[in-house]
């Protein structure tokens, strides 16, 4: 995906939605004095500074492929522009965390043993990511994308099941030898205002869709009426708000101790 697709502004705004995942994974992990905690796929770094005060003693160190995410991160933890795919943290480190970013580089399952190399023994290795990819939303997304109106241009960008469940996780991870805690959990987010649901996807799963525009708001912005007339069938407004399920996949491992 093009490193600058990211709009901090749009992504921010289900900002503690978006954040409650993170905690729930940071939750599991049983660090008590780390000293290098690494968050891969940082955006904008507020979430990171949460793990500069669980663990202040630390050197907390924030990296993302965005320089506009990077861009409005907070003082305190230590920033950078980096690709998760190639993201060499050069000393060993004690904690790794990443935060819905895997379902976005196809080759995820290749990554994570390199990731285990990086850690030092006893290190934990958190991520979750979205395990929606069958949800009506994004049903809709490949139903549109795929229409004669918009299938030459968009088709190539739909995504389908980059994700895999947790039981192949665990068994990945467990073959390395780690300690593996692996969970599923959906979400059932009570969105406001109107088009929630649309409002929503704009700042993840339609990036892509949305960088292919560029500046051409006349075709983005057809684009998007299309989307909207079928989620908010799929999705309706009710007097309380829009209720929005959104599975994510969770998982923490830690490095075995030498025996």
């Amino acid at each position: 995906m093009s490193r600058d697709m990211w709009d901090p502004a749009v992504y921010g705004r289900y900002a503690g939605e978006r954040a409650r995942p993170f905690f729930d994974l940071v939750a599991r992990i049983g660090a008590d004095d780390p000293e290098y905690v690494v968050d891969i796929g940082c955006g904008t770094g507020e979430l990171t500074a949460e793990l500069a005060r669980r663990w202040p003693q630390a050197t907390v160190h924030g990296v993302d492929s965005s320089p506009a995410m990077i861009a409005k991160a907070p003082p305190g933890p230590e920033f950078s522009v980096g690709d998760a795919r190639t993201w060499d943290p050069g000393r060993p480190v004690d904690v790794i965390v990443s935060n819905a970013v895997l379902q976005w580089i196809p080759e995820h399952r290749e990554l994570l043993p390199r990731w285990v190399g990086h850690l030092r023994p006893g290190g934990w290795l958190a991520f979750q990511m979205p395990g929606n990819f069958d949800a009506p939303s994004h049903q809709i997304i490949r139903r549109v994308c795929d229409s004669a109106a918009w299938r030459d241009e968009l088709s190539d960008l739909v995504r389908y099941q980059p994700a895999g469940d947790p039981a192949s996780y665990l068994a990945l991870l467990a073959g390395l030898g780690c300690e593996v805690d692996a969970w599923e959990t959906t979400y059932v987010h009570l969105l406001s205002g109107e088009n929630a649901a649309l409002n929503w996807i704009m700042g993840t799963a339609l990036r892509p869709m949305l960088d292919h525009f560029g500046p051409d708001q006349e075709r983005r912005d057809a684009f998007l009426d299309d989307c909207a007339v079928a989620l908010t069938t799929a999705y309706p407004r009710e007097p309380y708000g829009t209720a929005f399920p959104f599975r994510r996949i969770f998982v923490v491992a830690r490095r075995p101790l030498p025996s």
